[in-house]
């Protein structure tokens, strides 16, 4: 039997977002020393974890919040810093076996990159870092051989089932979805839905923005690049199922006819904890699945028609360059529209397709450059849109 092996340290970026403290979870449960942590303005629980996992460094990316951090622990031995560049200076400066980036949205681009070149593993859970630069990450990752291990459940899925066989035996990937809270609505219908209505995520607690992504299922376009870009497959390998359970979190079929899946509960600090303990396993925190009390598994086609945002982010998948960066940076503008209530839900669809659709120029992007140029054109137009 392998033996077990847990990192003796870690960094946790994003430490007070819903993955971040399920990371703390894990490292709680595993005796993990935390190193280095990071979030960007929550000052009363970056001092709550702070004082109780003492990290040698913490750094807020609001320097205001970092200010007020350092005062609150001006009885410790932490050391406090703030802005994004601290974050990226602290990473690389950094001492732990393992990184953690549980950044939410573009934020967590740089601390990606900065992670990579730092090399040793990256435990990702940021999808946007591969959605927006996903070519130049992996590039760089293989580089300083960067080991990147995914956090997200369906990522970490799809890693553990490609254990079954080699890269080239792999014939589709099943990217599952659970189909988010208005499965089977009708685009007329969704024209009435209710903020609150779109954050009643019928499977996961997650932060506002994601929820909004899994309702629209533009999440699970994110997802679809992500995985073009982490495991070097086409976009045309990729089949996105959904599965309201959210028991099996995704599978890979291969040439020969078998088809591997990973199933469990829905918990992330089993993705979490994985990440860490790759390619051991260890006593973990997730509740076991009991296959006897499961009545069924079902799965259905998603509507593209009715929700058009996957079907574009296959699109921006093949297209590459800057594109999927352009549609990130649409998706990011008019979320947050519709979380301050000032566009109705179907609109998002309607002003990221619109923003994508000006920008035919992004797929010819090649470098980090032009691709943060396309983003920013983006977030313009979009604003402009709106």
């Amino acid at each position: 039997m392998r033996e077990q092996t847990m990192p003796r340290s870690i960094a946790v970026l994003g430490a007070t977002g819903s993955v971040g403290r399920q990371s703390l979870e894990v490292a709680r449960r595993h005796n993990i020393k935390v190193e280095l942590l990071t979030a960007a303005r929550r000052v009363s629980d970056a001092e709550a974890l702070c004082r109780e996992f003492s990290p040698r460094v913490a750094v807020m990316a609001d320097r205001g919040a970092a200010d007020a951090l350092r005062l609150a622990l001006a009885d410790t031995d932490v050391r406090v810093y703030g802005g994004d560049e601290a974050i990226c200076e602290a990473i690389l400066d950094s001492s732990a076996e393992v990184t953690v980036n549980a950044i939410l949205g573009e934020a967590g681009l740089a601390p990606t990159l900065a992670a990579v070149k730092k090399g040793g593993r990256l435990a990702l859970s940021n999808k946007e870092s591969l959605v927006v630069a996903g070519e130049i990450v992996m590039a760089e990752a293989k580089k300083s051989r960067c080991e990147i291990i995914p956090v997200d459940s369906e990522h970490s899925a799809i890693f553990q089932c490609l254990h079954a066989g080699d890269a080239r035996e792999v014939r589709r990937i099943f990217l599952t979805a659970s189909g988010g809270p208005f499965r089977g609505y009708t685009p007329e219908r969704l024209r009435s839905v209710t903020l609150a209505e779109t954050l009643a995520h019928p499977t996961w607690q997650m932060g506002a923005k994601i929820t909004v992504d899994s309702a629209t299922l533009m999440n699970k376009g994110f997802e679809v690049i992500e995985a073009v870009r982490l495991f070097d497959v086409e976009a045309s390998q990729i089949e996105v199922v959904v599965h309201p359970e959210s028991i099996i979190h995704s599978a890979v079929e291969y040439i020969d006819g078998a088809t591997i899946a990973q199933m469990s509960t829905p918990d992330m600090r089993l993705c979490v904890q994985y990440a860490l303990s790759y390619p051991s396993r260890a006593e973990g925190l997730t509740p076991p699945l009991d296959l006897f009390k499961l009545s069924r598994l079902t799965f259905e086609r998603p509507d593209t028609e009715t929700f058009p945002l996957l079907a574009l982010a296959f699109s921006a998948a093949s297209d590459g360059g800057a594109v999927p960066a352009a549609l990130n940076a649409a998706n990011e503008v008019a979320v947050a529209a519709f979380l301050r209530e000032q566009i109705p839900f179907h609109r998002i669809a309607e002003v990221v397709s619109d923003v994508v659709s000006r920008l035919s120029g992004a797929a010819s992007a090649s470098t980090l450059e032009g691709i943060l140029e396309s983003d920013r054109e983006a977030r313009r137009l979009a604003n402009s849109i709106l």
